[in-house]
């Protein structure tokens, strides 16, 4: 029988709040265990939960993010399970009244057409505290650091609507995209601080029932996203068609291995009404001021790269990934006479730079006044483009403007005719065969050519004149 995958996913995105969800306690990931903590955390005697100003702000810009419908109102309840890494024995989530309803996210399909997929809700949680397994001797022990216990997450449940990995993982990178455009969330899945499960189920192709779904879990990356999807379809696939069932359980993706393994049944517990944390109430004129704080989002601004600053569509797409990588282009653009130039300078030289010292446009010596300048000199004839490169590379360690840093190392372009001809000569002189190639009408010797005087002049002559010259004494 030939079946069909049908796919959801639920995202936790950890809100970039100062503080935790229900207390003053900081949230900073990666800090030592169990020091940011108090009797909230801890749920001691007497601990009252206070539902945090930042926190629902930046769920609410997170779902403004994913063109969701807020819900006036909105409340927390006890969703009751017992372990370890839960002190309270239940989790305060939004199961009976989330936050927001019907959003949506357009990603691209494989033949590259619109496709649109929904998000059937977000609501907003508390995260649990983390629990360690270890061996001490022969005796396993866990530890549990309570630092994570009550950051504010924001879950986003989608409709069971992918049909493929390549589904799920293009709606990850949009969504991803997006809440980092809002400043809700650091969305980083190898820190932890967004993680996505997979519910997959098969079905009959042309059939419109749900059939039982597995859960899959422990996925640090969307390419891991991927791998356990196409994994899951398969074992699934295999199941069916030697006539065993599909049992309703949760699964661990084993990235090592390439496969899933079983966890434990799915939770099925209850979620009843919280008394302590009041109903959230969203106003209009509170919701308006939020709306008015969104950047122009991805979508738009490629549009506009297109059509105001003549980048194709890949390009605009690349300027546009992160909102530090579009403000920074943008602002080089304006400086430049070519800002397409300007972008494949960004995506092909300033980028791969930044990533290899470990610096954001925010945060790099080369700001985007200094790669202009640096660009109005090739654009000037000032400089060749090699030595453009070599410009770059000095500007990561230093202070100096590009025009002082091509005067110091003595890299302006050379244009003088006397002396660009004396290069040609010798150049000329040192390679008969490629001369002689070049008269017998191979004509890609010329390039050979160029090279050679480039090389001769380090990389300063104008390699204009020097095919000029070249094709004047070649005739």
């Amino acid at each position: 029988m030939d079946y069909e995958a049908v796919i959801g996913l639920e995202i936790h995105v950890q809100l970039s709040c100062a503080t935790k969800m229900f207390c003053d306690c900081p949230n900073r990931p990666g800090d030592l265990p169990n020091r940011n903590i108090c009797p909230i955390c801890l749920w001691l005697p007497g601990a009252m939960a206070r539902l945090g100003q930042e926190s629902l702000e930046k769920a609410v810009l997170t779902c403004l993010a994913l063109n969701c419908e807020i819900q006036p109102r909105s409340a927390f309840d006890q969703k009751v399970y017992y372990y370890p890494d839960l002190p309270k024995g239940f989790q305060l989530s939004q199961f009976h009244k989330p936050l927001a309803r019907n959003g949506w996210l357009d990603i691209p399909d494989e033949d590259g057409r619109p496709k649109r997929l929904r998000i059937r809700e977000i609501h907003m949680e508390e995260d649990v505290a983390k629990l360690t397994h270890e061996v001490e001797g022969r005796t396993p022990i866990s530890l549990v650091d309570f630092n994570r216990a009550g950051a504010p997450l924001a879950e986003i449940v989608t409709e069971p609507e992918m049909r493929s990995p390549y589904d799920a993982t293009e709606f990850l990178k949009a969504l991803i995209t997006q809440i980092r455009y809002a400043g809700a969330a650091e969305c980083s899945m190898e820190r932890g601080t967004l993680r996505a499960d997979a519910n997959v189920s098969l079905r009959p192709r042309g059939s419109d029932e749900l059939s039982t779904k597995v859960e899959v879990k422990n996925m640090n990356s969307i390419r891991h996203v991927g791998d356990a999807i196409v994994h899951e379809v398969k074992r699934q696939t295999e199941r069916l068609s030697a006539g065993e069932a599909v049992v309703l359980h949760t699964r661990l993706w084993d990235p090592d291995r390439g496969l899933t393994t079983p966890m434990r049944g799915k939770f099925s517990g209850p979620c009843v009404p919280d008394p302590s944390v009041p109903e959230v109430v969203v106003s209009e004129q509170w919701l308006a001021e939020l709306r008015s704080r969104l950047p122009e989002m991805p979508t738009q601004r490629r549009k506009r790269f297109v059509a105001q600053h003549g980048l194709t569509r890949q390009e605009a797409a690349s300027m546009t990934a992160e909102r530090e990588v579009a403000e920074y282009f943008e602002t080089v653009a304006e400086a430049c006479a070519s800002a397409r130039t300007a972008a494949q300078w960004v995506a092909n030289q300033v980028l791969p730079a930044l990533e290899e010292r470990g610096q954001s446009p925010a945060d790099t010596p080369v700001t985007p006044e200094r790669l202009a300048g640096l660009l109005a000199l090739v654009e000037g004839d000032e400089i060749t483009m090699n030595v453009a490169k070599q410009v770059l590379a000095l500007l990561f360690g230093s202070d100096q403007t590009p025009e002082q840093l091509v005067e110091q190392h003595g890299l302006k372009q050379v244009t003088d005719s006397a002396e660009l001809e004396a290069i040609v000569d010798q150049v000329l002189g040192a390679n008969p065969a490629a001369v002689e190639d070049f008269r017998k009408g191979r004509k890609q010797a010329i390039g050979f050519l160029v090279g050679q005087a480039m090389r001769a002049s380090r990389g300063k002559a104008n390699p204009k004149l020097v095919r000029q010259l070249l094709d004047s004494k070649l005739a």
